[in-house]
């Protein structure tokens, strides 16, 4: 009976997590309460508090869905004993490029962060969770940088600081541009140009040098 309870509860915690999505995708984050997504849903709002205690928290979890098939890699190009952090970073692009263009739902949680999330005066615990994923996400950047420079694939004085911030600036941007304007550019039929892009910035540019 515990292990039905247990399942029933993931199933619901999936149901409000696809039901934010769907509320989120439509109305942006902001114009969003608790109630409309459990109407969606089909749950109490009482349901809704038991697994998360506000919108920031649900946007978290849209964001934990982003990272799931990124993961192995992601942690390929932060272990120290890995040969070939850059290949290793080079396929996470390549795969998230992928997802992003291929795959409905990734695409829909990138709308919503990249142009539906507001920070209004009222959502600044989002904001705050926000700056913590970039942070979180710069820190693995910068660690598969250093591991690059070790095993001399990256040019050993790369002001791996600063190339962090520019290539999550790169991407993202380039992420952002996609979405808003899909048929503006050919994002996945050029999508080793675009990655290989990037990377050539770490390789190759002077202002990325200490």
């Amino acid at each position: 009976m515990v292990r039905r309870t247990k399942e029933e509860a993931q199933e619901t915690r999936a149901q409000i997590i696809e039901a934010a999505e769907r509320a989120f995708h439509k109305r942006g984050v902001a114009r969003t309460t608790l109630a409309d997504i459990a109407e969606l849903a089909g749950v109490t709002r009482g349901a809704i508090y038991w697994h998360f205690n506000n919108k920031a928290e649900l946007v978290q979890a849209l964001l934990d869905t982003l990272h799931e098939g990124l993961d192995p890699l992601a942690r390929a190009t932060e272990n120290e004993d890995e040969l070939d952090p850059l290949g290793c970073m080079r396929q996470l692009l390549m795969q998230l490029v992928h997802q992003l263009v291929l795959d409905p739902r990734t695409r829909r949680i990138n709308e919503i962060l990249h142009h539906k999330c507001e920070f209004t005066d009222d959502m600044c615990e989002i904001r705050q969770q926000r700056q913590s994923s970039t942070l979180e996400c710069h820190n693995g950047i910068l660690l598969a940088m250093n591991n690059a420079v070790r095993r001399e694939q990256l040019p050993a004085d790369l002001n791996t600081e600063r190339a962090a911030l520019a290539l999550f600036a790169y991407i993202d941007g380039l992420i952002g541009r996609w979405l808003l304007l899909p048929d503006g550019f050919d994002l996945l039929g050029d999508a080793c140009k675009w990655v290989d892009t990037g990377l050539d910035m770490l390789r190759l540019s002077p202002a990325l040098r200490k």
